[in-house]
């Protein structure tokens, strides 16, 4: 499960240009857009700048703005679900979920039909 493109980072890395434009980010359904400028100019946040706005926005608004696509991970035996934008990050939770509960977990991501499933390493 190591595809280069796991990982979601649409800035390609760290502004050092002066000519360097902070991305915007949409939401359609919240009807706005956000120029990212104040958290790479003002808050220091760099190439997690667009990670942590996506974030911030779905803790306030229960939802992920435009083009971010998470990966997902779900219990085959319980309702216990996880979302994350890395992919280290969804299987981390999956395999600490399958270690303590011994339940199958498959891992998702939105861009793929592809599931990979964490089971407990331990039986």
């Amino acid at each position: 499960m190591s595809d280069p493109n796991d990982d979601w980072d649409p800035t390609g890395g760290d502004p050092t240009d002066d000519d360097f434009d902070a991305p915007t980010i949409t939401c359609q359904r919240c009807d706005q857009h956000w120029d990212l400028s104040k958290e790479f100019d003002e808050l220091g946040v760099g190439n997690h700048a667009i990670e942590q706005f996506a974030l911030d926005h779905k803790r306030h608004t229960g939802h992920f703005p435009d083009d971010v696509r998470t990966w997902r991970a779900a219990c085959r035996n319980c309702p216990e679900t996880a979302e994350r934008l890395a992919s280290d990050a969804a299987t981390r939770w999956a395999e600490t979920h399958a270690r303590h509960t011994r339940h199958e977990v498959e891992i998702r991501h939105a861009r793929s039909d592809e599931t990979t499933v964490v089971t407990d390493e331990s039986e």
